[in-house]
């Protein structure tokens, strides 16, 4: 007697497009097996969307990084992602036992071949999403889709997307960056008028999100986000560390005075201040809601080196930030 095709697909080749179609005829079937096959595949393709972000959100430059490498490390993600997914992270747990208990199939989850490209594992989560009924654990009223596009926002507070414009599920260090500062960067822009976004990308990209902030003489944080120098007419607290600057193309390291400030908010008030009263940034706050734009005004206006810094930005804002 020949038996059905296995549909585990944590054991196979990630892109095995034969595999997945076994899955939906399986599905189509009804199968219990298919139902929590099908929910790890959702919880694999969750896993490899942040995965995504997380390479988006890392500058990549140098002699291997070009498109080939890219391929492959896409692949080598989708095959990482597959395997994480097998020793399972709860979600899918969570999607098989809320499906199974509401009596709806494992049609709800059935994967197309389709699912590698950003956007259509963007729409395939959503739309599982949306299938689905709401998650234990979450709180009342919010389903897994509004979940999917809001998160667990504070409660008054204006919700933060989960997702990026670009369809990236947003990584959890980004995401906690984000919320921890909003509102800093909300104030920011009622300032000098640039979206609060921008300003976040520029402060994750000079604090390596948070994690490299500058030190003072005693270890203690200088809270300085944007990399803002202490030159001759500034009066406050001053921090010395060493940086990367670029000349002629170059890089080379120099040890440089900071400005150092009390608070994350008094180093976004300094920033505004700065971008609002220096002639300098003129055409940095005319560049409106252009994420690009505003990226490259900052480098003409000479506020980095890096030659290489309005592209850094301007990914950083658009694939990163919600």
């Amino acid at each position: 007697m020949i038996g059905s095709p296995s549909t585990d697909l944590t054991s196979k080749f990630a892109l095995d497009t034969k595999g997945l179609g076994d899955l939906k005829q399986s599905a189509k079937a009804g199968s219990p097996a298919a139902l929590k096959e099908a929910a790890t595949q959702f919880e694999a393709m969750f896993i490899n969307m942040m995965m995504k972000s997380m390479r988006d959100a890392t500058p990549q430059e140098g002699m291997m990084d070009n498109q080939q490498s890219k391929m492959f490390t896409g692949m080598l993600d989708q095959q990482m992602s597959q395997n994480l997914a097998k020793r399972g992270v709860g979600l899918a747990d969570m999607l098989t036992r809320q499906l199974t208990s509401n009596q709806m199939g494992a049609q709800a989850l059935a994967i197309g071949a389709d699912g590698t490209s950003d956007t259509g594992a963007a729409g395939k989560a959503a739309a599982a999403a949306t299938a689905v009924a709401p998650l234990q654990g979450m709180p009342p009223g919010k389903d897994a889709a509004t979940i999917m596009k809001t998160g667990l926002s504070t409660p008054g507070a204006a919700p933060l997307p989960l997702t990026t414009a670009t369809g990236r599920v947003q990584t959890p260090h980004v995401r906690a960056f984000q919320e921890k500062l909003h509102a800093h960067a909300a104030e920011a822009e009622r300032a000098t008028g640039v979206p609060a976004k921008f300003m976040l990308g520029q402060a994750a990209l000079e604090s390596g999100w948070g994690k490299r902030m500058i030190r003072n003489a005693d270890g203690t944080n200088s809270n300085n986000l944007f990399g803002i120098k202490a030159g001759p007419g500034w009066k406050g607290k001053v921090a010395t560390a060493v940086t990367t600057e670029y000349v002629n193309g170059r890089p080379q390291q120099k040890v440089e005075k900071f400005r150092a400030y009390d608070t994350p908010a008094d180093s976004f008030k300094d920033y505004a201040n700065m971008l609002a009263k220096n002639p300098r940034y003129e055409k940095v706050l005319a560049s409106g809601g252009d994420a690009s734009a505003f990226a490259h005004g900052l480098q003409r206006a000479g506020y980095a080196t890096d030659p290489n810094y309005a592209a850094k930005l301007t990914r950083v804002i658009k694939n990163s930030l919600a």
